[in-house]
């Protein structure tokens, strides 16, 4: 799952749902950091309200990655994706293809809701807005065990950028993407993979309710239209 998706379940717990964020926000920042479930889990002890809150977001994400990413929708549809790109870029036969197959399900999901359900959108950034990056860094230090003073100003600028509202433009969100290929140190995608994207949006949103829907427990996610 990708920022908005993870959040959707628990925005009515902010501090809660901005934190699901943490682990891809460490992942931007210093990949060497990581917010381990049993760290996190240690922390549900603490006293301390907020420590705890945060511990809870990120205890959220990797138990809904766990299950979002072991789903027959995520696996064959990442599968499908890359076997696509390769085909459009047929040079390409390393990690790349089924890299970007998996961020391109998360990013266009998180597409799909802002679409669909703008003011989830507004009331998620909202509550980025709202919550103390000082705070959530002073948590997730005493969490990982590995201090940053580079997490607090990382969430300034996510809330300031407003990314997520890219995805809606597959050009944009093509850019983002490169993006991500240069922080991660993989060659840049050229334009000729749009209509891929395009294909990989119809493919997305087809499998949507499979995606999203838990193996066992409730699904929390709004409708779909």
């Amino acid at each position: 799952m990708n920022f908005l998706s993870h959040a959707i379940p628990y925005l009515d717990d902010p501090m809660v749902a901005v934190c699901t964020g943490v682990p891809d926000f460490l992942s931007v920042i210093d990949r060497k950091i990581r917010a381990r479930e049993r760290m996190a889990t240690a922390a549900l002890e603490s006293d301390d309200i907020v420590l705890r809150q945060v511990a809870t977001g990120i205890i959220n994400h990797i138990r809904d990655d766990r299950w979002f990413h072991g789903t027959a929708a995520f696996v064959e549809s990442n599968l499908q994706l890359a076997v696509g790109l390769r085909e459009l870029l047929p040079d390409d036969r390393g990690f790349r293809p089924m890299f970007v197959g998996h961020i391109v399900i998360e990013i266009l999901l998180d597409s799909f809701w802002i679409r669909d359900y703008p003011e989830i959108a507004k009331t998620y950034y909202q509550l980025v807005d709202d919550v103390s990056p000082e705070l959530v860094q002073r948590c997730v230090n005493h969490i990982t065990g590995r201090p940053t003073d580079q997490l607090a100003g990382a969430i300034r600028r996510y809330a300031k950028a407003r990314f997520l509202y890219d995805y809606l433009d597959h050009k944009q969100l093509l850019m983002r993407l490169n993006q991500v290929m240069r922080r991660v140190g993989l060659a840049e995608l050229p334009d000729s993979v749009l209509p891929w994207l395009q294909e990989a949006s119809e493919l997305v949103e087809f499998r949507r309710v499979r995606f999203l829907t838990p193996p066992d427990g409730p699904n929390l996610f709004p409708p779909i239209p």
